[in-house]
Formats: structure tokens, sequence, C-alpha cells
């Protein structure tokens, strides 16, 4: 069933994080957070009622504001059922709230306007937000909690006139590995979705996508059941950025968080580029299984050494992510998509025993002691495993400040090399005892 999208979009320093933060911490049940992250989520379910997205995370930090919010609003208002435009009621509205107003107003879709900020002394009237199209806002405060009941009230009441069912409802367990093919505009993703759909002699659904929504389809392999999810066709034709190609960030994002695995697609004939290295940083920073899956080898006659050095070199940050070299023309390799993503979820799910870990540790600090200062030394005692999808390792003991990072990679690849978490991402923590 498919869950409506609550966007909030305005400035940067309207709070549009915090108001995300406390509307998600609020709910119950938080389902698309992974445990123990301390990262901010820019998509998460609410409830099993909407799904809830922060587009502040869509951003690019190193340009301004101005050079990338056009792109950024258009994004969200696209793929939401449900606006929210957030406003710093202290501040007087300036040209790119206005701007942003005519763009959420334009797309026809359902606006609450929130005045946040609005328990701070000079928080302003509503009147000075009238020119804006704000004729009944919602007055709220991120800080202290201010109006945000109010707010979920009308939310689901916005959606349910909408016609969406916006009862309370609890995932249920999902033995399906769902597989997302993230990627730049044009690097095969469709290409790949229909021969790994094709491959398969059962398939056993097939749920119609729309243009607003992530292309699925569900196959068997091997007896397990596997949903793929297409993020491709969502960018507007003629669309790009300066320098890059653009796409639909909102929906890589929310594909990767609904995700259990991310095949990271590359193109055999072009270079990487940052934009590729920055969607492979966030599959992993959301904890999911990645492969790097090499597009249109059937185009280009390069040496496959080549090709292998340069994905080594570029994405060095996520060594343990196999390689698959794929053509959705001639189907070289695509049914070993298949194969590679039963292991990484075999991984995601392992669990260790706190006797193996602590061998492992000692081994490991006895082989390599760590660094400290002159009289001062980090001490690790012990450690457990407190997590799975992704894997979480806790390390408690002693002066854990003092723990360099490169400690830290070190003690990764000692796991790594005992246990096979190929295809995964693992995180680790250090707490002192006391």
């Amino acid at each position: 069933m498919k869950l409506p999208v609550v966007a909030i979009i305005g400035q940067t320093n309207a709070g549009k994080s915090s108001l995300f933060n406390r509307l998600v911490r609020k709910s119950t049940a938080i389902v698309a957070r992974e445990a123990g992250t301390t990262r901010d989520n820019v998509v998460s379910k609410v409830n099993g009622q909407y799904v809830l997205v922060d587009t502040a995370g869509l951003k690019d930090p190193d340009d301004e504001f101005e050079t990338h919010i056009q792109d950024q609003i258009e994004d969200a208002v696209a793929n939401a059922d449900l606006i929210l435009l957030a406003l710093d009621s202290s501040k007087y509205p300036d040209h790119n709230d206005k701007m942003i107003a005519k763009k959420a107003f334009k797309s026809g879709k359902p606006i609450l306007f929130l005045l946040n900020k609005s328990d701070l002394g000079e928080a302003l009237p509503n009147e000075e937000f009238l020119n804006l199209g704000a004729k009944e806002p919602i007055r709220v405060s991120a800080t202290t909690g201010m109006g945000l009941n109010e707010l979920r009230g009308k939310i689901l009441a916005e959606l349910k006139n909408l016609g969406f069912d916006t009862r309370e409802r609890e995932e249920k367990p999902d033995n399906r590995i769902k597989i997302a093919l993230i990627g730049r505009p044009n690097v095969g993703k469709s290409s790949l979705f229909n021969s790994l759909a094709q491959k398969q002699q059962a398939v056993v659904a097939n749920l119609a996508g729309t243009t607003r929504d992530v292309n699925r389809t569900e196959i068997r392999y091997k007896g397990q059941t596997i949903e793929l999810l297409d993020t491709a066709g969502l960018r507007k034709p003629g669309k790009r950025e300066v320098g890059i190609e653009k796409f639909s960030a909102l929906r890589s994002l929310a594909a990767i968080e609904e995700a259990d695995i991310c095949c990271m697609l590359v193109d055999s004939t072009e270079p990487h580029s940052k934009l590729d290295q920055s969607l492979a940083g966030q599959i992993v920073d959301a904890g999911k299984g990645i492969i790097l899956v090499v597009t249109k080898t059937d185009l280009e006659h390069r040496d496959t050494d080549e090709i292998l050095d340069n994905l080594e070199y570029d994405f060095n940050f996520i060594p343990y992510a196999p390689v698959v070299m794929t053509s959705s023309v001639t189907g070289k390799n695509v049914t070993k998509i298949f194969e590679l993503a039963t292991q990484i979820d075999k991984a995601r799910h392992a669990e260790l025993k706190t006797s193996d870990l602590n061998k492992l540790l000692m081994d490991a600090v006895n082989s390599h002691p760590p660094a400290g200062l002159k009289n001062t030394h980090p001490k690790l005692r012990y450690m457990v495993q407190t997590d799975t999808c992704p894997p979480w390792f806790v390390v408690y003991g002693s002066n854990l400040s003092l723990l360099h990072w490169s400690y830290k990679r070190y003690l990764e690849r000692r796991l790594r090399d005992a246990f096979d978490f190929g295809g995964t991402p693992i995180f680790f923590s250090f707490r002192n005892r006391d």
C-alpha cells in the first residue's frame, strides 16, 4: 500500500530539520530510522501513516542556497502529496520565501504554512505573512514543542481529505529482500530493472508505478522473494544542473531508506563523478548493503582491469562492496546480482557470539596496542554486538576518547577478515565503562 508523502520545504534557516526531528521522534515507531545511528534522516515513516521528508538534506553544502533552491523545491513539490512550508516567524519574509511559496502554490498540492520559532518574543504577527498566501498559518516551535499536536492533527486531516487511510498501523515482518537501483540519470537503471525482471521465470507480482512513485516488481529467486525498486524516469526531460546531470534526489533518498540492499550503478563509458561517490556515501550512511554494478559493458571494449582500478580508487571508502560487470542488452552477469544480494542479506542479519568477538578484540589489541598520550592509553576491554541490519558493535573500555580513527578502521578490518561481512557496512560505538 502506497503511503502519502509529506515534504517540509523552506529556507535553510527556517528550522525544517528541527521540525522533522520533532515530528518523527514523537512517533512510537520510526521504521525507516536505523537503530543506534545519530545521523539526521531526511526520510522517515511516521506511525505507518505517511512518509515525512526533510528537504534540508538535499542541498549541496558546497553551493549557495540560491543556486539550488529551485531544484530542491521542484523535487519536493513533484513528489509530495502534502507540502509543509516552514517559515521563520522572527524574520520578515524575503524574496526566497516568496519564490518558494509561489512554487508550492503552482504545484496544486495542499499546503500548510508553519510559522516556526513562534515562542520567541520577536515573532511577527500573522499579517506579515499574508502576502505569501498564508491565510491560516500554524504557529509552532520545534524547540518547545508548541503547536505540534495541532500540526499533527492537521496533517492527518489533509491526508484524509486526499483519500488516504490515516489509521496507525504497525509494520509487519517482511521476509522480502528489497533491492534499489541507484545512480545518475541515463546510467541504465531502467534497462537493468527490465532485464532483472525478465530473467526470472516466476514473476509473482507486477506493481504498477506512477510518475511520482518508485517503479517496483517482485520476483522469486531460489525460493526467496525479491522486490526491485527502480528510481529512474523521474527527472524532467531537458533539466540539467550546471556541471552535473540533474537527478531526483528525493526519490533516490526515499528508495535508499526503504531498501535493504542498493545496487550503485556506474556507467562503464563515462568517468565516475562526485555525484556517484555522494550517492554511495548516502547508501553507506543509511546502513544499507551495497553492490557496485558496472553497466553498459557491451558498448565499449575497455580493459576490465582498468575499470576495476578506477573503481577501487574512486570508491576506496567501500572496499567491501562487491563489483559486478553487467550488460542489460546481453544479460551478462545480471542474475549474479540476485546471488550477491542473498549473500549480503545473510551478512546483514548475522549475529556473532560475544565470546568470539572478545577473542578477536584481545588478539587485535595484543597484535597492535592502541596508541595514546605519554602516560595515558586507551584500554579496550570487551566488545558486544547490539544490532543487525546493519551489524553494530559496541566496544567498552577506558580513555576511549584518545582512540585514533585509524585504530577503529583497523578493528573493522580485523572483524571483516574473521567474519563474512562482504557488501554491508558495519558500525562501531566506543563507550567508556564509567
